[in-house]
């Protein structure tokens, strides 16, 4: 199975908020999305973690 599982971290507080699925396969690269982050109360950046 090409897809996996992978939590995603706010850039500011270092909290794990969100899990999502990616092929590895067609993106190597880490993921980084735009969320909502409820410690800050606000949009930040969310990267990739395992």
């Amino acid at each position: 199975m090409n897809r996996s599982i992978i939590a995603l971290e706010c850039t500011v507080c270092k909290e794990r908020n969100y899990s999502t699925t990616k092929n590895k396969r067609t993106m190597p690269d880490k993921l980084v999305l735009s969320k909502y982050c409820k410690r800050c109360r606000k949009h930040t950046e969310h990267k990739e973690t395992k």
